[in-house]
């Protein structure tokens, strides 16, 4: 139990907290302060203040306005304090990491009178690789050299990505951006990215001639000694993918709070799935060994280092030989004779390849971990160089370190995704998704293996819930049609877990009218749909005001923008022309000078999008957004529900959607001051049975449905 010592700090950091800041107690507030702290207190520990017993996570719904941050720091820190307790605080957005780092935590060590130290704490991947960058450069023959090999010229950047790649490297240099792929005020896709990138597979810390300018490291500096570490949801199940207390304080150690909770099961299936281009591979293995030769070459074939190539060539052929036959029995599943009529993907139904395609898994395994093993030994061989002590120069180790590394990297994904393929799943647990696509690329059609767990609930009861010493899953949408059962059932989180909904305090039926509109035809028709969206936007949307328009596809956001009237369509800021960030300075710009703002976006405009007052008076919503028929993930789902005697639509689909719709409507309601009108463009929520379900899940706005 806590002692009356803490709860009095927490109290009396409560009070403090809204004296200086004029602010009056909110009653979801206060209520969430107490439950969490109810939770950790109760805790029992054994003389090493290690956890015993299983009670020791809280999942808290806090509706927009519940001051839901403020809350859980306020309840967390001191208790981690007193008991010698790291505190990560994990977050979806970068939005929310930025929002804590810059406004919440400080506001509470000054406003409450809690000293802690705070850091930040992103993945290798949101940051500038200065060596990376330079060697790309150089291998592309920016600085009049020329690394790459004749069957690599697909590779080859274009001239305007060279000259963004240089122009990055500019503006680091002269000190204008500080390496933060979130920094940049262009959108970036990720296959430009990657190549500026690094990862600790490729990354030679210290030893790094640029490491006194690097930006993670930088960013990273003294993240060790700081009390509570912010990080995101991927940092979090990389660390606990390592062991946990690799990248982040020991799990067994660790208060974990993990904000924007809903998205953590999505986030870790994703974290445990592969994929392998199957003909791309062979190529790329063909050049690997070129590569290896040509390393040998520049450092001068050393004894140890040519034995382990040498053991490095017969599973690299014999994977070419594998990886290549793989793909021609994938052709005619994906191609009929003439080429024709390509399908672009086939589902194995309930997850189950045929033994065929097993055993090309269980190849693709043996082989690729083989070479993995003797990839890493070559790695090693070259940090120890590093150190002066592996018997190759500097120069050509912290050459290929990097490159060695990204070997590395890939051939444990080419073993994840051949053991994924290889071996059947659990009995009685839920299937791994897998399937194949048809993939067009510059030397033709590609055969890409993709595999991803269905619910990776598993996965983080063992690696997360058993080890942790006590986590808080919150956000403002985690219940399914009012219920935790989804939720837990995808966390991998016991149905007695201590689950609470903390209700607004704003005043929704009086601030924003959930209008929707008389419409023709209903949204599964989505040319008829698209046209209605189009007629509707034309006819109503008011220009002079904040607006967002939230789509469920680029396909129909892209029609409707290309259909718009002139005068709306130049007032649209639209996703995938700016980054986000810059969208929404521009659209608060935009607003501030009063001239109105439309901003176009998909899921990700959802949610970390505060846009307070005028910035947003109304929230268009095209379609209610449930998930593709088609997704692999979803449909191999609904099997195994339908076989275990469910009903896929109603017990996945409609809750889903049902949260997904409550986190769109949530962005018009910032502060208990905001007005506006909230519009659905779907009429399956008057016309479908299900459609009472999704709009009584909603907050209680005033309604007029015509």
């Amino acid at each position: 139990m806590l002692s009356d010592e803490i709860k009095k700090e927490i109290q009396g950091s409560y009070s403090q907290f809204l004296e200086s800041r004029k602010l009056k107690p909110r009653l979801g507030q206060k209520q969430m302060i107490a439950e969490i702290a109810k939770v950790l207190g109760g805790i029992l520990q054994d003389d090493k203040s290690h956890r015993l017993g299983e009670k020791h996570v809280s999942v808290i719904e806090a509706g927009t306005g519940t001051g839901k941050t403020i809350g859980y720091l306020l309840a967390v820190l001191p208790i981690a304090k007193a008991q010698g307790k790291k505190v990560v605080l994990s977050t979806a957005t970068v939005a929310l990491q930025e929002q804590l780092l810059n406004k919440d935590l400080p506001e509470v060590a000054e406003h409450a009178s809690l000293s802690v130290t705070f850091g930040l704490a992103k993945g290798r991947g949101r940051y500038f690789c200065i060596s990376k960058a330079e060697q790309h450069l150089d291998a592309h023959g920016a600085t009049g050299q020329q690394a790459l090999y004749e069957d690599e010229a697909s590779l080859r950047l274009d001239t305007e990505t060279l000259e963004f790649y240089k122009s990055l490297l500019n503006e680091f240099a002269s000190g204008r951006w500080d390496g933060d792929r979130d920094n940049l005020t262009q959108d970036i896709d990720d296959q430009d990215w990657q190549p500026l990138t690094s990862d600790h597979h490729q990354c030679t810390n210290r030893r790094c001639s640029n490491f006194g300018a690097c930006s993670f490291f930088k960013a990273r500096k003294d993240l060790d000694q700081v009390e509570c570490v912010i990080a995101n949801h991927d940092i979090v199940l990389s660390d606990l993918a390592l062991g946990g207390g690799a990248i982040l304080p020991d799990p067994a150690e660790t208060i974990y709070i993990f904000d924007e909770g809903h998205h953590l099961a999505d986030k870790a299936s994703n974290h445990f799935s592969f994929n392998l281009r199957l003909k791309s591979t062979e190529r790329w293995l063909n050049s690997t060994a070129k590569q290896l030769t040509k390393m040998l070459e520049q450092t001068g074939t050393p004894q140890l280092l040519s034995d382990y190539v040498k053991q490095l060539q017969k599973p690299g052929e014999d994977l070419q030989v594998v990886v290549n036959n793989w793909a021609e029995l994938l052709r005619p599943v994906l191609m009929d004779d003439s080429f024709k009529r390509p399908k672009e993907r086939y589902r194995y139904p309930g997850g189950v390849v045929p033994d065929e395609v097993k055993q090309f898994g269980l190849q693709v395994e043996h082989l690729a971990a083989r070479m993995a093993t003797k990839l890493e030994m070559i790695l090693d061989l070259l940090k120890e160089s590093l150190d002066g002590e592996g018997g190759i120069d500097k120069q050509p180790a912290e050459l290929w370190f990097p490159r060695v590394g990204m070997m590395v990297a890939r051939m444990q994904g080419i073993t994840g995704l051949g053991r994924s393929m290889g071996h059947p799943d659990a009995e009685n647990g839920t299937p791994t998704a897998r399937w194949i696509s048809l993939v067009e690329t510059a030397q033709g059609y590609d055969f890409e293996c993709r595999t991803a767990p269905v619910s990776a609930a598993e996965m983080l009861r063992m690696n997360l819930w058993q080890h942790c010493y006590a986590a808080v899953v919150t956000s403002a949408t985690l219940t399914a049609l009012g219920r935790f059962d989804r939720l837990l059932d995808d966390l991998g989180l016991p149905a007695e877990t201590p689950c609470f909904t903390l209700a607004s305090p704003f005043d929704h039926y009086n601030a924003a009218e959930l209008y929707i509109p008389p419409m023709k035809v209903e949204a599964n028709d989505v040319e008829l749909h698209t046209q209605a969206v189009v007629d509707y936007l034309n006819s109503e949307l008011n220009i002079a005001s904040g607006t967002l328009v939230l789509f469920s596809s680029w396909r129909q956001m892209r029609s409707v923008l290309a259909s718009l009237d002139e005068k709306l369509n130049n007032r649209v800021l639209s996703q995938g022309d700016f980054s986000k960030n810059e969208i929404l300075k521009r659209h608060k710009k935009r607003i501030d000078e009063g001239e109105g703002s439309i901003i176009f976006g998909l899921a990700s405009f959802t949610e970390g999008v505060d846009l307070p007052g005028d910035y947003l008076t109304e929230v268009i919503i095209t379609k209610i957004p449930f998930s593709v028929p088609d997704d692999p993930v979803d449909a191999t789902m609904a099997e195994w529900i339908e076989q275990h005697g469910g009903n896929p639509f109603m017990e996945w689909s409609v809750p889903m959607a049902s949260v997904r719709l409550t986190q769109a409507a949530g962005r018009l309601l910032r502060t208990e001051q905001d007005r506006g009108r909230i519009v659905l463009l779907d009429r399956r929520v008057v016309t479908r049975r299900y459609g009472r379900q999704l709009l009584d899940s909603l907050p209680p706005f005033r309604r007029n449905i015509s």
